[in-house]
């Protein structure tokens, strides 16, 4: 039996713009940790650690679909390098006014800057589309970037705190700058791959933004829903687990999530599904909420484990659905724009859960701030069933994830 995410790289140059695409993303999830790791350390506060790292996830969430707009218009070649600049002079800005004890409104301009981070994932993404539009691999692709996020979200922070604490309290952030910049160099001298500039400015000045569409406003508030049940899982893992009296069993909980989604998602990348994405998008929904659910059973490491396992197996497929629907519903001169609004959803969930579910458990421990998943579960079930009728109503995408290879 063929090896779907063999035949992906028969297309010349998808090996390069994808080992350079997963460099260059491990700096998203090394810089926020990172912040918080190094502060922590200069400054002795974590409550300015953790405001200056939300500075920069928030940043990030606002502004990478703007430059992610600047892609679609100019391209990847010219874009890139210019918001990748202005992210470094960020990256440097944090670790240089903490050890010079600069005033804090500097950690904050750093964190700022920093946010101007172009969506790596989004960019790579594009390549697939414009290799495999309108063909099944692009079903497997999607699927295999899904795991790459995660990939990059289960080495980056453990390689940022490493850096941080047996290097230099600096080394973290210092590191996601090389890493950046090396990974968008060798993505954007890979020139025959890159999607051709199909916008026009004109047309693009008097369309708007891409948020502007129902559509795509629903599926971000999709993402921002999902998000939050990362989030919750994250903070409240490592509070169940000091809990318990084993703090370090915390990193096993959270592997078992990733490792839950990473599978689900390269198995569905491998299915060739007649179901409308319309359809998948409400099963989706419906599993990542009822998979929440045995959260509220764990009453130890490995329960909370198997728990979390379960509640990842339904996160990479329902957001694969969701950025096969982008694909189909956004016009393919803004594809970037459209995928890095999913993208920033998320990553606005994720701040989100983490700060609500923080409140909670400093209130009610550790069990209680499950409650903000099973929140977040109910927003996730809603918006896909709006999402299902909304889409079934259009009649549009109706087409299912295996279709037809163009013909030649």
């Amino acid at each position: 039996m063929a090896n779907p995410y063999r035949e992906l790289f028969n297309a010349p140059g998808t090996t390069g713009f994808a080992l350079a695409g997963l460099l260059a993303r491990i700096a998203l999830p090394m810089t926020g940790i990172g912040i918080i790791t190094m502060l922590s350390q200069l400054r002795g506060s974590y409550a300015l650690a953790g405001a200056v790292s939300a500075t920069f996830v928030l940043a990030y969430a606002l502004l990478s679909p703007q430059v992610s707009r600047l892609v679609d218009r100019h391209g990847q070649r010219r874009v890139l390098p210019a918001a990748t600049a202005v992210s470094v002079i960020g990256l440097l800005l944090l670790p240089a006014s903490a050890w010079w004890q600069a005033p804090d409104w500097t950690l904050f301009i750093g964190a700022l800057l920093a946010g101007f981070m172009p969506s790596l994932s989004a960019m790579v993404r594009a390549r697939w589309t414009a290799i495999y539009r309108g063909q099944p691999c692009l079903q497997t692709a999607y699927s295999l970037e899904t795991v790459l996020d995660e990939v990059t979200f289960i080495a980056g922070p453990p390689l940022s705190v490493g850096l941080c604490v047996a290097v230099l309290p600096q080394a973290g952030p210092l590191a996601a700058a090389l890493l950046l910049v090396v990974g968008v160099f060798a993505l954007v001298i890979q020139r025959g791959s890159e999607p051709p500039v199909l916008a026009q400015e004109a047309d693009m000045d008097r369309q708007g933004s891409v948020i502007r569409s129902a559509n795509v406003r629903l599926l971000t508030l999709l993402m921002v829903a999902m998000g939050i049940i990362v989030g919750t899982v994250d903070i409240v893992s490592v509070a169940f687990a000091e809990h318990m009296g084993q703090p370090a069993a915390a990193s096993l909980v959270l592997s078992a999530y990733a490792l839950g989604s990473c599978l689900a998602g390269l198995l569905f990348g491998t299915l060739k599904l007649q179901t409308p994405l319309h359809r998948l998008l409400l099963l989706g929904g419906l599993m990542t909420a009822a998979t929440t659910l045995p959260l509220l059973l764990a009453d130890s490491i490995p329960a909370l484990a198997a728990a979390v396992l379960v509640a990842g197996l339904f996160f990479a497929p329902t957001l694969i659905v969701a950025m096969s629907l982008i694909e189909r519903l956004v016009p393919e001169q803004r594809l970037t724009e459209g995928m890095t609004w999913l993208l920033a959803g998320l990553n606005i969930g994720i701040a989100l859960g983490a700060a609500a579910s923080g409140h909670v458990v400093d209130d009610g421990g550790a069990r209680a701030g499950f409650d903000v998943a099973l929140c977040a579960a109910a927003l996730v079930l809603l918006v896909a069933l709006w999402g299902h009728q909304r889409l079934r109503a259009q009649g549009s995408p109706a087409a299912s994830c295996a279709m037809d290879a163009p013909a030649k």
